[in-house]
Order: structure tokens, then C-alpha cells, then sequence
């Protein structure tokens, strides 16, 4: 491979427009959903509509209900369509290095320092900086649809941005998507694994079913 040749920003833009997203008339879904954890099980209901705020029913614990919404939210918010000049016009994508694992390419310009890696039109590394702390994800597996990818197997960690040391637990991420109709795909459930600072085994299983779409 020619790497003077390379278009950094040009990959990204196909990767990043071949990722999954929801049509704009997409008004959101209900179900019911499940927590699971230490062998505890706790169950409600959800909305999730066109605002995309979660409102979770029927469980009385407010840090249960927040993760919960937590996880539907994270997830729809990388269904929304996006056109890819309106985030990215006033980003440069700079080659820095290319291998095995995909095409490494470093962010210059508005989103200065975030970092991206591409192979075979999938965007596998994402490095971006969020919310005062910088997100690490390195995708293992994806789910195809004949729309679009979605990660399916993944791993997560925060990186503190002035020592670039972590500082949260590596998260391990399953998630599970099934077909309502029509190619439109919702989370069925998700799977985070962690290993504590006893280096024990910690995992938590979200699980939304029995879905249907909202007028």
C-alpha cells in the first residue's frame, strides 16, 4: 500500500456512513426490560421515545433505573442520523500508521487529538475525548445488517487525558440486536464484564424484550 496515497478522511467518511442508523420518521420503542446482576434480577418497563429520554417504570430503585436508561440512551444516540460533513467539515484525518489491524489515523482540527482506526470500511478504534475524560473502544466483532454495521463485541476504558493512564475498569461489552421488521434493529440485550480490583469477575446483563415501536 501506498501510503502518500492514502485518504484518511475519505476512509473514515465511508466507514462512518456505512455504520447503522434509524430513518429520521424513527419515533422510538417500548418493552420490557431486565437488570441482572450478583444473581439479582429486576424488572420494568420502558419508553424510549423520539427524544430518546429513557423513562423507566415499574422499579423502584433510582441507580438500577439509571443504569438502565443509561444503556438505552448510549445506544441510540449512535442510531441518530448524522450527516458526516455537518460533525466532521472542520476535521483534518492525518495517516498515522497503517498495519494488520486497520488504517490509524489521527484527528487535527475541531476534534483535535482524537484518533480512529479503519479496516475493511469498519471503524474498529474510536479515541475521543468526551465529556472531560477520553474514551478508549477497540471493536471485536460486528453485526452486519443490509443496512449498516453495529458493534456487537467490544471493550471500553477511560483514559484520564493529562497522565493518558486509564482510569476506570476495562469494560467488556456483548450486545445481542434482533430485527423488529423492516431492517430496524433494537438492542435485545447487553452483556458488560469487568474484573474488580480483586481481580474478580463482575458482570452485568441488561436485557430489553417484548418490543414494539411507537406511532
Amino acid at each position: 500500500m501506498n501510503l502518500d496515497k492514502i485518504n484518511c478522511k475519505k476512509i473514515f467518511q465511508k466507514a462512518y456512513e456505512k455504520r447503522y442508523t434509524w430513518n429520521e420518521d424513527f419515533n422510538g420503542y417500548k418493552g420490557k426490560c431486565s437488570f441482572l446482576i450478583d444473581n439479582h434480577r429486576h424488572e420494568g418497563e420502558f419508553v424510549l421515545g423520539k427524544n430518546f429520554k429513557p423513562d423507566i417504570e415499574k422499579i423502584n430503585d433510582d441507580k438500577i433505573v439509571k443504569l438502565i436508561g443509561s444503556q438505552l440512551f448510549e445506544v441510540c444516540i449512535h442510531r441518530v442520523k448524522r450527516e458526516f460533513e455537518s460533525l466532521h467539515s472542520e476535521n483534518n484525518f492525518n495517516l498515522l500508521k497503517s498495519s494488520d489491524m486497520g488504517i490509524e489515523m489521527k484527528v487535527s482540527g475541531k476534534n483535535d487529538g482524537d484518533k480512529y482506526r479503519v479496516k475493511d470500511e469498519f471503524i474498529n478504534m474510536v479515541y475521543r475525548k468526551i465529556h472531560g475524560n477520553i474514551i478508549e473502544i477497540f471493536v471485536d466483532e460486528f453485526l452486519e445488517t443490509e443496512i449498516g454495521f453495529l458493534s456487537k463485541k467490544y471493550t471500553s476504558q477511560q483514559i484520564d487525558p493529562n497522565t493518558l493512564k486509564p482510569n476506570s475498569y476495562k469494560l467488556e461489552y456483548e450486545d445481542q440486536f434482533i430485527n423488529i421488521g423492516n431492517n430496524i434493529w433494537i438492542l435485545n440485550s447487553r452483556t458488560i464484564k469487568n474484573s474488580n480490583k480483586n481481580q474478580e469477575e463482575e458482570i452485568q446483563k441488561f436485557v430489553f424484550e417484548d418490543i414494539s415501536l411507537l406511532s
